[in-house]
């Protein structure tokens, strides 16, 4: 199965430093109520110049283990696997939500790295265009009920690609700031939650967590 969606990714990304895939085998190879999209990569394009669109999909179909996750088992920054930076808070998510990393499809909106997300900006909208179809694929062959995004930028490209466009429900943070997830729905009934984005966030802080509001539609709320 995984090898279907890889064959969706456009050549034109092949020889970028970016991925696809933030999860394994296992994790395309079976039903979900739930797809987790970021944005797009961080990281230098430079120093990660070896790991291109074109090669990480083979790291995932050949070398790396079938339940397999970005968030759990790299190494990023030099740091033990699952350590550094939003992983932490994105892991506490997932345990939270009862959900296996490593079982749970997940990706970037756009596979190409930067080390800021406003790198990309001037080229996101074709960027995107070529990225979607590999995500149309995967919406299509698990009909998930809940596609949870990191941040306002993917969420909102996200829902205006799902025509999600009613907001049923929010979660303000419990502080002075007041930072805002939003869900929303489409006349399907998929929900799509454009969240605070972990790398900014500490979503393992109840105060600050959108967790919960993912919880309750994973139920069926």
């Amino acid at each position: 199965m995984i090898d279907a969606f890889a064959s969706k990714i456009d050549p034109e990304l092949f020889d970028r430093s970016g991925k696809a895939f933030y999860s394994g085998r296992s994790a395309f190879a079976r039903q979900t109520d739930l797809y987790v999209l970021g944005f797009n990569p961080g990281g230098d394009s430079d120093s990660e110049a070896e790991t291109t669109v074109r090669r990480h999909p083979d790291f995932v179909l050949r070398e790396a283990p079938s339940s397999w996750s970005a968030y759990s088992d790299e190494s990023w920054k030099g740091r033990r696997p699952g350590g550094h930076g939003m992983q932490p808070r994105v892991l506490h998510s997932f345990r939270q939500l009862r959900h296996d990393p490593r079982l749970t499809p997940c990706s970037n909106l756009i596979f190409i790295r930067s080390p800021r997300a406003k790198a990309l900006i001037k080229d996101s909208n074709r960027l995107e265009e070529l990225c979607w179809p590999f995500h149309h694929a995967i919406i299509e062959q698990f009909r998930p009920r809940v596609l949870v995004c990191f941040g306002k930028q993917a969420g909102d490209r996200v829902r205006r690609r799902l025509c999600a466009n009613s907001l049923v429900e929010v979660f303000v943070e419990r502080n002075d700031r007041r930072w805002t997830s939003r869900a929303y729905k489409n006349s399907a009934g998929l929900v799509v939650l454009s969240l605070t984005h972990p790398s900014v966030a500490d979503w393992t802080i109840p105060a600050t967590d959108p967790t919960p509001l993912v919880r309750k539609f994973l139920a069926g709320q």
